[in-house]
């Protein structure tokens, strides 16, 4: 599995966030500013749902704003995990439908919510290829450098099992 082996093997990104399709986002909760030093992602209300799959004490967003929680490994994944990140893709589709702002974020704003923001894509009518590519176009190339969430991608997230959990 080619994944970061800690945080600090893994450049942050020059944004808190970049939206991916029109009202989609995706981010983190730290980026690198203008002045090279680390900063904190802090949401306040420039989005109408907020998707956390880590969740950081002080990093938002504001009261009012739909924050939907499902904090999970950036590893693999076991059944109740990849449902909930399946709830979450349909979620960010219904709030785009809505025209409603969405961001995804995660750590660094990579892997994790890079499998949200695909799925979504997917769901949306994209292959998991065209939508992947337009992740690491958008976003950067070390968006979903877990071989293990591409491989669920390119499987589809509908029939994705975990290494633990028999096919069929």
């Amino acid at each position: 599995m080619r994944t970061h082996g800690k945080q600090s093997d893994v450049p942050a990104p020059g944004r808190p966030w970049d939206e991916i399709v029109p009202g989609l986002w995706m981010g983190g909760h730290q980026f690198r500013g203008g002045s090279g030093r680390l900063e904190f992602a802090v949401v306040r209300q420039e989005f109408d749902l907020v998707q956390s799959l880590l969740r950081l004490p002080g990093h938002g967003p504001d009261a009012g704003v739909e924050h939907q929680v499902w904090p999970i490994p950036d590893g693999p994944l076991d059944g109740g995990q990849l449902a909930g990140v399946v709830r979450l893709a349909e979620a960010a589709g219904e709030a785009l439908d809505a025209g409603r702002r969405v961001l995804v974020r995660c750590f660094h704003g990579y892997n994790r919510s890079g499998l949200v923001v695909a799925h979504a894509l997917v769901r949306r009518g994209r292959t998991a290829e065209e939508a992947i590519r337009l992740i690491r176009d958008r976003r950067s190339s070390w968006a979903l450098h877990n071989d293990v969430f591409v491989d669920y991608l390119r499987a589809g997230l509908a029939t994705a099992r975990p290494p633990e959990e028999p096919a069929g």
